[in-house]
């Protein structure tokens, strides 16, 4: 604990305005996970998701922390959160007991990352008794198509914790 204190006041004290902002943000995503709120990687993007029967959508906030040297939203986490409502609606199509992996997944970047909010949404494209695939497609929240993307997911029964 005292290595992690040390840690965490050097950081702080070294710190400018906006990286001591994205360390907020870490750690009010790692506060809300400990809490029993989702995933590490979805309350450390702030994922927001609606799932219906048909699909899923993912907000996220497009911030400091997820830009490139670039200044526009990396790449690989565009496609965590393609990959993040891909696989949660996989997850939900799947039989009781049964969950879904990602085999497969390609994208198509369009367009910069830019603006306030990322929306993601997936829908599937074909359900087989051991296999899915399904289409996700990402937009600024000006409208404007940032990625789109396919995966296919492998059905697997779940651990029974035995």
């Amino acid at each position: 604990m005292k290595e992690l204190n040390t840690l965490f006041e050097k950081a702080v004290s070294a710190a400018n305005e906006k990286e001591l902002e994205i360390l907020s943000q870490l750690l009010t995503g790692f506060t809300e996970k400990i809490e029993g709120n989702g995933s590490y990687i979805g309350r450390l993007l702030h994922m927001n998701r609606q799932i219906t029967e048909d699909e899923c959508i993912i907000t996220i906030p497009i911030t400091d922390l997820l830009s490139n040297s670039l200044g526009i939203i990396h790449g690989g986490i565009t496609a965590t959160v393609l990959d993040s409502a891909m696989g949660n609606l996989a997850n939900l199509k799947a039989p009781a007991g049964y969950g879904a992996v990602t085999t497969n997944l390609n994208i198509h970047y369009l367009s910069p990352g830019k603006g306030t909010e990322l929306i993601t949404k997936a829908k599937v494209i074909r359900k087989g008794s051991k296999t899915m695939v399904i289409e996700g497609e990402c937009f600024g929240d000006n409208g404007q198509k940032i990625a789109h993307a396919t995966g296919s997911f492998f059905i697997v029964k779940q651990p029974t914790g035995d």
